[in-house]
């Protein structure tokens, strides 16, 4: 059995892109080219108008393809297995230790560090949401148990407010979730993850942290070292890192950036 990991690009969205740009060049077609029961001023209206949602379906279309492509596990470029692998190189377990995944989606950056860590064992959490309808807790459990990996379990649960105690696990992770957090201070989620985190724990937290999300970071990260935390660091993912800063660029991820440290 082989885990999926599904796609950060949805189908519904590449399949209703594709749907709506065949749509627009048959409309284009009919009323602006061959101007089918209209004619003189509506038919060069209709003809700008089906030319235009054309065109913008072509280029959004075009898009969709190139970023389902690099972000598929069974691609060339592998995008979101590079992002992933790469976050979970910087989570530790000590012996019987336990890590927290916020927003595990899938599941894979959890199972990632579960196989890192088989001393320890990860929780995925997620809310699973309608608008991410493709990822669920079954599918978490699929994926887990298609990899062979034992020491991973999944809950549902709010990334905004965590339902644990503080200092419950050895190590946090996140990869591209609090930026999809509307209206949150998104400084005080982190602090938030980092509640739940023991004395002596890692972190390793990934996301689009560009100051209009989530204002001065070099700031916070001197809060937390001025608090005690060590080694902790803000590292640019987009320079060829995990991707290169064309591709960043070019599939809206200018800012990704890897929080780490130890508290």
């Amino acid at each position: 059995m082989k885990p999926d990991y599904k796609n950060w690009i949805p189908k519904g969205m590449l399949f209703s892109l594709i749907a709506g740009t065949v749509l627009s060049l048959a409309l284009l077609l009919a009323f602006g080219i061959f101007g089918i029961g209209v004619g003189g001023k509506l038919r060069v209206v209709l003809g700008v108008v089906f030319g235009v949602a054309f065109v913008v379906c072509v280029k959004y279309t075009e898009w969709c393809v190139y970023a389902y492509r690099s972000f598929s596990y069974d691609g060339e470029r592998k995008l979101s297995k590079q992002i992933i692998d790469g976050t979970a190189e910087h989570i530790t377990l000590p012996d019987g230790g336990v890590g927290l995944d916020i927003g595990c989606g899938s599941g894979a950056l959890a199972i990632a560090c579960a196989k890192r860590n088989p001393q320890g064992k990860m929780i995925g959490i997620d809310r699973w949401g309608k608008e991410y309808a493709s990822f669920s807790l079954p599918l978490c459990e699929k994926n887990a148990a298609a990899e062979g990996v034992k020491n991973a379990s999944f809950r549902r649960r709010n990334a905004v407010k965590l339902d644990f105690p503080d200092e419950s696990f050895d190590a946090v992770t996140s990869n591209y979730v609090y930026h999809n957090i509307t209206g949150a201070d998104k400084q005080a989620l982190l602090m938030e993850t980092l509640r739940v985190l023991k004395k002596g724990g890692t972190f390793a937290i990934h996301d689009l942290m560009s100051p209009g999300r989530y204002g001065d970071m070099q700031a916070f990260v001197q809060k937390l070292r001025d608090m005690g935390y060590e080694r902790v660091e803000l590292i640019d993912t987009t320079d060829g890192s995990f991707m290169t800063p064309k591709e960043a660029k070019r599939l809206m991820l200018r800012g990704s950036t890897l929080l780490v440290g130890r508290k």
